[in-house]
């Protein structure tokens, strides 16, 4: 059964620093792009990073560019995210979601991922 867990979520004053996992099981990472989405109350869900299968390519939404590092170790199965320079604005539910369907990183429409963990809690105090 194909399951992705994330964790590493918490509570952070602003400048911190998190790193955020994403375990999967059922499936093999490098062979799907993966991404990280967050969810602030009232917002709808942003994505915000991803990986590629294969080459590990990365992109990043440009609020979180030079701060934010996505990487995958394949020996772990897991996906990481390091959150560096956290601001309050940051703060929301952050969720990992595997698209079966492409190996390359292709948008961030939620719909187009096929299964999400159930996400890891990140709050950023001023």
């Amino acid at each position: 059964q194909l399951q992705l867990v994330e964790s590493g979520g918490g509570l952070v004053q602003s400048g911190g620093s998190l790193r955020l996992s994403c375990a999967a099981s059922g499936i093999t990472l490098e062979r799907y792009s993966i991404a990280w989405f967050r969810q602030a109350p009232g917002k709808e869900r942003e994505g915000i990073s991803c990986i590629n299968g294969g080459d590990g390519s990365t992109d990043y939404i440009d609020s979180v560019k030079g701060r934010f590092s996505i990487s995958r170790d394949n020996a772990k199965n897991t996906v990481y995210l390091q959150m560096n320079n956290l601001k309050p604005e940051d703060t929301g539910r952050y969720y990992c979601a595997v698209a079966l369907s492409s190996y390359y990183c292709s948008g961030y429409v939620p719909y187009t991922y096929d299964y999400w963990g159930q996400g890891t809690q990140v709050t950023v105090s001023s």
